[in-house]
Formats: structure tokens, C-alpha cells, sequence
């Protein structure tokens, strides 16, 4: 029993202890409002900065990768094997409706197109270019790709006509003198190796914010395309996916591949790893920045305690003399530094936040920028975002830059003899 009661009386005069520490410390860091409220400033600013910059960093990188899957891979393609490396008819899929039927009902997926890619030549009276046509069910497409939404002139297959209808780019238009209702001979390899000509007209034009996509790509309907090829309109060279979340890629990837060992099943991870790269690149690049700031954040706040420490050098050797121990001295140095730096760090994400969600809802529009954005590749519109973990990790890394920074502080303080600072200011 005694020895049970020790322990009670030790927690109690523990958590006394503790409690009495952080009292002193919050009390002590306000003894100077105007020193206290610069740093808190400065840290607040500080980490704004770096926050939002990091936010539109992160934005203009999730557009990118979102624009890339619902306009121009989807979050899945299932091919021939060999057709990556060579992107002809000869390398098809068999029975793409029973197939896309199949993947249909894999759980995740919400729609499925098949397509008939091959490259050919686009020409006008006026001028000609490599293009590549995408030979699609406009129906199906829809339920896949946003490309019907971008539409800027004329519609996405809805008027009939006489010739086969045509969706080109803007960008395309521009390079073929081209206009909405305009005559394209689209100039392409049958599958008997013959030469074939096909008079298409142009009934919709489209303008994304990628110009790399939009200049080589253009859409046809599927039998119109088959029929000019001579192709198997029962065969498709790719089958787009669409699924629920970006987040059920590699599990659906993986049913794909062992529901279909002879086909090849890529994820837009694959397709395009320059996109994965990009986003990881950023997060390393904004934890490299906030480091930096936090080393400066660092000097401040080392300046700052030691001034402090100074001119309480016989409040403390007081406290020394009438019994706190240094270990108590030191935490009571780290302490303080530590409610600094939070004090100044919740400030500042409150306004990140806030800036954040206002900027996020709206967008930023970057539009002096336009044409240099949309060369490659990315929307001069930006929605800056930013994840929760990134908040996490920029508290606790924070946390870590006071500690190391109340160290040498709270070692001056220690060094103090309580007689000698006690007589110092008297």
C-alpha cells in the first residue's frame, strides 16, 4: 500500500509539475506582445507562403492528370500486345463487344469504349498535316471521355449529312485553314495496303487546354472509319475504361490483367509515368521548400528566445534559487518556443486554408499566360488544392524546427549561476 501511494503522490507532483510549466511558459511568451506578435507573424506569412504556392503547384498538376484521363486515355486501355510498338490495324482486339462486355462488369467500372486508332493525313486546299484518327461510338465515348463537353463550334456528331462527319481541334483548324462545315480529305492505309481517300466534313470543332493533345487528334465515327480502311467493324485497336475513382486503378488493373493474359491491360499510370513522376516530384519539391523556410523560421526564433532569455536572467536564477531544477528550466525554454511556433503555424494555416478554399472554389485565372500554359499542356485556369497529410506534416515538421531551436536558448539559461543572476539586475 505505501508503495502505491508513492506513486499517486509522484503523478500528482508530476502533472503539477507539467502543468505549472506550461503556464509559465504561455504567461512568459506574452510578457513581450510586440517581439512575440513579429515572430508569430512572420512564421504565420511564412508558411502562407509556402502553403498556397505549394496548393497551386498541387492544383495545376491534379488538372493536368484529371484532364489527361477523362480526355485522352482514360483511366485504362486494354490493346494488342504488340500494338504499343506498333500502333497499326493489323493489331486488333477480337470480339471488342463481348470483350468490353466482360470488363463492363468488373466492379469499379462505370463505362467502356472501344476505338479505332490509326495514323493518317488530314489535308485542305489550303495545307495538310500527320493527324491521328480516332474512329469512335459518339454514344459510348461520351460515358468515357469529356471530349463532346469542349466542343466549341458546331456538336459532336448530332447533325447528319451527306459526307461523313468530322471533330477537329481549334488548333488543328487553325494549322488547315479549316472551318466549321469545311471539306478534309483524310488520306490513310487500307488494310489491303492500298492507298484510300475519304471526303469528311467538319460538323464540330473542340478546344482543350492541352495543345499537344488537340493538334494531332481527330474523331470520326467508328463505321465510317472502319469503311474506309477496309477494317473489321467488329474489331477495335483500343478500349478506353473509365472507373469510379482515380484510387481503384491498380486493383482494376489487376483483375484486367488476369481476366485477360492475352491482352495488354496498361493503367494511365503506365501510359503516361511522366504524370506520376510530376506529382511526386511536387511533393518532395514542397517539403524541400517548407524545409527551407523552416531553417530561416529557425535563426528567428533562436534570436528571438535567446534576447529573451536574457532579459529574464534573473527571473530565472531566481526560480534556479528557490528550487526548479534545470531540467525543469530547459522545458520550461522549450516550451515557450514550441507555443511560438504553433501559435505563429495555426495562424497560418488558418489563412492558408481559408485562401485555399475561396481561390479552390473560383480558380486563379492565369490568363496573360494562356497560350504558354495550354503549349503544354496545362489550363490557365487553376483551382489551387492541397492535402490534409501535407498540413500534418508541416505541424510535426514545425514541432521539430522549435525543439532544435529552443536548444540553445535553454542551454544559456542553464548555464546561468543563480547567485550571479540574481544579482545581476539589483
Amino acid at each position: 500500500m505505501p508503495l502505491k501511494e508513492d506513486k499517486n503522490q509522484f503523478r500528482i507532483q508530476l502533472s503539477t509539475s507539467i502543468i505549472m510549466i506550461i503556464f509559465i511558459a504561455w504567461r512568459n511568451i506574452w510578457r513581450n506582445k510586440l517581439r512575440s506578435l513579429v515572430v508569430i507573424l512572420a512564421v504565420s506569412l511564412g508558411l502562407f507562403g509556402t502553403l498556397f504556392m505549394m496548393a497551386i503547384s498541387n492544383g495545376m498538376v491534379e488538372q493536368k492528370i484529371d484532364a489527361s484521363i477523362h480526355n485522352e486515355i482514360s483511366h485504362i486501355q486494354v490493346h494488342h500486345p504488340d500494338y504499343i510498338q506498333d500502333p497499326s490495324l493489323s493489331y486488333n482486339i477480337d470480339s471488342a463487344i463481348k470483350v468490353g462486355n466482360e470488363i463492363a462488369e468488373v466492379p469499379g467500372v462505370i463505362a467502356v469504349s472501344g476505338r479505332i486508332k490509326v495514323m493518317a493525313m488530314a489535308s485542305t486546299a489550303a495545307n495538310a498535316a500527320g493527324v491521328t484518327v480516332n474512329g469512335i461510338d459518339p454514344e459510348l465515348e461520351k460515358s468515357v471521355t469529356k471530349i463532346h463537353e469542349y466542343i466549341i463550334e458546331g456538336d459532336y456528331f448530332d447533325t447528319k449529312g451527306k459526307s461523313a462527319p468530322i471533330v477537329i481541334s481549334k488548333k488543328l483548324c487553325e494549322k488547315l485553314k479549316a472551318k466549321l462545315n469545311s471539306k478534309i480529305v483524310i488520306t490513310i492505309q487500307h488494310t489491303s495496303g492500298e492507298i484510300a481517300y475519304g471526303l469528311f466534313r467538319v460538323k464540330g470543332i473542340y478546344k482543350t487546354s492541352n495543345n499537344l493533345f488537340d493538334e494531332p487528334n481527330i474523331f470520326v465515327k467508328k463505321e465510317d472509319l472502319a469503311a474506309l480502311t477496309g477494317f473489321d467493324a467488329s474489331k477495335v485497336t483500343e478500349i478506353g475504361i473509365l472507373l469510379e475513382q482515380s484510387d481503384m486503378t491498380d486493383p482494376v488493373t489487376a483483375v484486367l490483367n488476369g481476366k485477360f493474359p492475352q491482352l495488354n491491360v496498361m493503367s494511365w499510370k503506365e501510359i503516361e509515368p511522366l504524370l506520376v513522376a510530376m506529382a511526386a516530384m511536387m511533393d518532395q519539391f514542397g517539403y524541400f521548400l517548407l524545409i527551407i523556410i523552416l531553417i530561416a523560421m529557425a535563426f528567428g526564433i533562436i534570436n528571438t528566445m535567446t534576447m529573451a532569455v536574457l532579459e529574464r536572467t534573473r527571473e530565472i536564477g531566481m526560480l534556479m534559487a528557490v528550487g526548479m531544477n534545470r531540467r525543469k528550466v530547459f522545458l520550461m525554454i522549450m516550451t515557450e518556443t514550441i507555443f511560438l511556433s504553433l501559435v505563429g503555424t495555426l495562424f497560418g494555416i488558418i489563412i492558408s486554408a481559408v485562401t485555399i478554399y475561396l481561390t479552390g472554389l473560383s480558380g486563379i485565372n492565369f490568363s496573360a499566360w494562356t497560350e504558354g500554359y495550354e503549349s503544354l499542356g496545362y489550363s490557365a485556369l487553376v483551382y489551387p488544392s492541397l492535402y490534409l497529410d501535407f498540413y500534418i506534416g508541416m505541424t510535426i515538421l514545425v514541432i521539430i524546427t522549435a525543439i532544435i531551436s529552443s536548444i540553445y536558448p535553454a542551454r544559456k539559461a542553464l548555464r546561468f549561476n543563480p547567485a550571479a543572476a540574481i544579482r545581476e539586475d539589483a
